[in-house]
């Protein structure tokens, strides 16, 4: 199963993506300060981000542009509760697989780590 970085500002959101993923089998590590997410993937292979995109020091995209430099197999998830076109624009542009809109549906999210996990193996 996949290695998987969770981030969002909000910790019950972390706790709710790593009950829902957890019980498909994954390890996720969950986060809430942007410079800890980076220093795991520094040091740990990590096969997807589920990112925020409104964090408290830098926004998930900028943060994806930093975990693709450190590891550019690396895929992503984006996560926003404020979802705009230009937004989901600029994070598949970055790198991001898939886009997830808030609040998460346990449904949509398994779907879509699946996708990206398959992705990945291709």
């Amino acid at each position: 199963m996949a290695e998987i970085i969770a981030l969002d500002d909000v910790l019950d959101a972390t706790v709710l993506i790593g009950k829902i993923l957890k019980k498909k089998g994954h390890t996720v590590h969950s986060f809430t300060e942007e410079d800890d997410a980076i220093a795991y993937v520094k040091n740990n292979k990590v096969d997807l981000a589920i990112l925020d995109i409104k964090l408290k020091k830098m926004s998930g995209v900028e943060v994806l542009a930093i975990l693709k430099k450190i590891d550019p197999t690396i895929r992503a998830i984006m996560l926003t509760g404020y979802p705009t076109v230009e937004t989901a624009r600029e994070a598949i542009s970055l790198g991001a697989d898939e886009y997830c809109v808030k609040p998460i549906d346990r449904d949509e999210l398994e779907d879509k780590v699946e996708k990206v996990i398959q992705m990945s193996k291709k």
